[in-house]
């Protein structure tokens, strides 16, 4: 039996998708009681018993390889499988992990969440609301201040191919399955005079070390 040492598992990817692909997995059971007593109150909640977040991760996994469009880095479909060494970090003011790395034909970049990385201590609450590094205009927006830039601008695809070259500390081998941001041509062919170079922005699933 194969072990994964997960780094980062996204559960509001993984519910969104596992809820469209077999419902009856995110159904909940919630029961609430409420004693309208002066300076008391009670409330209780029970939940039906459910998968655990690996298991319902795994439900997802299992799907998109019998039935959705899973590519690889090279050729990416829709979601994105893969094993290579990867650098990775918080970026920005720290809301975003990002995970860099290529391979011989394509520059690899993959950020959401920190609070989707295990351990992770829950976030304290701040004044308002903020949007979730797996969406692309955060990432993108995170990954310019990452290469001191005032924005991404349409350059999105060099903002990767820049980000991943500001990325520091050892390159770890890993395995993700990521969701498909962006993918094309990489626009600075005079770095790679010998071979045509693509780039690819994900949002992952989950990454798990691979060695």
């Amino acid at each position: 039996m194969a072990f994964r040492y997960y780094l980062y598992v996204s559960d509001t990817k993984v519910d969104m998708l596992l809820s469209q692909i077999d419902p009856k997995w995110a159904r909940k059971r919630v029961t609430e009681v409420s004693l309208g007593l002066k300076m008391v109150g009670a409330r209780h909640s029970v939940e039906s018993t459910s998968p655990d977040r690996f298991a319902r991760l795994e439900r997802v996994l299992h799907h998109l390889a019998d039935h959705g469009d899973l590519g690889n880095v090279d050729e990416p479909g829709q979601y994105v499988h893969g094993v290579l060494p990867m650098q990775w970090g918080p970026v920005a003011d720290g809301d975003t992990v990002y995970f860099g790395g290529h391979t011989d034909r394509t520059i690899v970049g993959l950020g959401g969440s920190t609070g989707h990385v295990l351990s992770t201590p829950p976030a304290e609450a701040t004044a308002g609301p903020r949007l979730s590094g797996s969406l692309l205009p955060t990432l993108l927006h995170q990954l310019a201040a990452l290469t001191a830039e005032d924005a991404a601008g349409p350059d999105a695809l060099g903002t990767v191919v820049r980000a991943n070259s500001q990325l520091r500390g050892p390159a770890q081998l890993v395995e993700f399955v990521a969701k498909r941001m962006l993918h094309g041509p990489c626009p600075y062919p005079e770095l790679y005079p010998e071979r045509e170079m693509s780039v690819l922005l994900g949002s992952p699933l989950y990454v798990a070390l691979a060695e």
